[in-house]
């Protein structure tokens, strides 16, 4: 499974929709499907799942915003 499969997977069970691989430009926050808290669980599974650490304080809301911004993120950081 590649990366982008791998959270495009976490982002849908987090939030609980498949629109989240349909639509990688969907502002997950101004459609309330993560919040602080999920970011939190994002950020702990993409550790888990992907290898991938990112500090918590080195996450933008602007920047982690859309799936495909995520997906950035992780490959940036990997």
């Amino acid at each position: 499974m590649s990366l982008q499969e791998t959270v495009l997977d976490i982002l849908e069970e987090l939030t609980g929709t498949e629109e989240v691989k349909d639509n990688l430009e969907l502002d997950l926050f101004e459609e309330g499907l993560l919040d602080s808290l999920g970011t939190v669980q994002l950020l702990v599974e993409i550790e888990g799942q992907c290898g991938v650490t990112i500090p918590v304080a080195d996450f933008e809301r602007d920047e982690w915003a859309t799936p495909q911004k995520i997906i950035n993120k992780v490959v940036a950081n990997q």
